[in-house]
């Protein structure tokens, strides 16, 4: 694979959460390594990463280990974010994601401005009325109460109508957070003060990240010149299963995937 910057970027930022050595295989694969301390996942789960053509996963002991890795290495690396495929062929209690992963290159950057996008800090009482206008679903799935930067807000009246921000992670990463109110989406809101937020983040030397599950959420980082080079899926094994090696369906069943932890919430629900 031609080096890619953008790409050995991302892949730092998680090895560096991962809590152990390990590395993405070189000519793409997957690395199986034993971590209680990784961040790729909530504690005592499977983390698993996948960018570009390689994937990382951690696991919890080395219980799982040998197991796990002896699965992985016999499914085409495209799938080992699927939660479907991964179902059939090991004892999974509970899912959290996937998640896509994007990152956005300066150079790459497509703004989407608005003269009417304030700034106001993070914890002001606006922003919290924002979050209580929306379904909790919609709250914790954006993340923006967690933000560590200032707020980006569009308003209406009043009201904030539309919001953007970003939580610093580690690897000089700004993990981009946006809402905006159901009654005022699809009205170009989102870009507006996510691009304000982007530019910040930007302007601070910082790693843009923007991991969605929705379509429309996807859309919006596309939109701002982001590029997709993952996904991210947390499992959880029955620890009391007898743990069956079996055969991929050629039609896996489809499952409801939720996810409420902040490693896999959307950047944005507009």
């Amino acid at each position: 694979m031609t080096h890619d910057p953008l790409l050995a970027r991302a892949r730092r930022v998680w090895l560096k959460m991962a809590g152990v050595s390990m590395d993405f295989p070189v000519g793409g694969g997957v690395e199986v390594a034993v971590s209680a301390r990784s961040r790729l996942c909530p504690p005592g789960w499977v983390g698993i990463v996948g960018l570009g053509d390689a994937v990382v996963v951690t696991v919890p002991t080395g219980r799982w280990a040998g197991i796990v890795r002896t699965v992985l290495h016999e499914l085409p690396v495209g799938v080992l974010t699927d939660a479907d495929r991964l179902r059939a062929v090991l004892p999974i209690a509970e899912v959290l994601g996937p998640a896509s992963l994007a990152y956005l290159d300066e150079c790459d950057f497509q703004p989407a401005g608005l003269d009417s996008v304030d700034v106001v800090p993070g914890e002001h009482a606006d922003l919290a009325g924002l979050l209580a206008s929306v379904a909790t679903d919609d709250a914790d799935e954006c993340g923006l109460a967690d933000i560590t930067s200032d707020a980006f807000v569009v308003r209406r009246g009043n009201r904030v109508v539309a919001a953007a921000g970003y939580r610093r992670w580690p690897g000089l990463v700004a993990h981009l957070c946006v809402l905006t109110e159901p009654n005022h989406r699809g009205r170009g809101l989102a870009p507006a003060v996510a691009s304000a937020a982007v530019a910040d983040a930007l302007a601070n030397r910082l790693l843009p990240q923007w991991r969605a599950r929705p379509y429309p959420s996807r859309q919006v980082a596309l939109a701002l010149g982001f590029r997709q080079l993952g996904a991210q899926l947390s499992i959880r094994i029955r620890v009391s299963a007898q743990t069956p090696l079996r055969r991929l369906p050629e039609r896996p069943r489809r499952t409801r995937r939720e996810s409420r932890d902040p490693r896999h919430e959307s950047a944005c629900v507009a």
